[in-house]
């Protein structure tokens, strides 16, 4: 499911969120539909980096959160920043962890790319997000 919702002001702000299964392939489905979104919204800085991220982010509640759930990806954008979160039904916060052969590597990539970044609790889970000004 998609929604968008437009505030019409000086200080636009645009916001969606997109609900997915807990499945691999949810991430190529992720990247597509936030990269229409983005497109429709005439949001084209920082595309590379956005989608990036966002795989990232993705690619961690596929391979971290319990199967047969939904994560929720809920973008915000403004004249001055695009925010992406992602909420997971996990509570374990995001680490920058050991980075090796076999990963490691996303929270390392979203803290060096990421204008900002975090993690906040939710009543089930937590939502990881990260910020890039426009």
């Amino acid at each position: 499911m998609t929604s968008a919702d437009a505030v019409t002001s000086a200080d636009a702000v645009l916001r969606a969120r997109i609900d997915l299964p807990t499945t691999a392939g949810s991430v190529p489905v992720a990247r597509r539909l936030v990269a229409q979104l983005l497109q429709a919204w005439s949001a084209q800085n920082r595309h590379e980096e956005s989608m990036l991220l966002l795989s990232e982010l993705v690619t961690n509640v596929v391979r971290h959160v319990t199967p047969a759930t939904t994560f929720t990806i809920e973008l915000i954008l403004s004249a001055l920043k695009l925010r992406v979160a992602v909420v997971d039904a996990s509570a374990a916060p995001p680490l920058l962890s050991q980075r090796g052969p076999a990963g490691g590597h996303g929270m390392w990539l979203v803290n060096a790319l990421s204008d900002r970044w975090g993690s906040d609790e939710q009543t089930s889970g937590k939502q990881v997000w990260f910020e890039l000004d426009q």
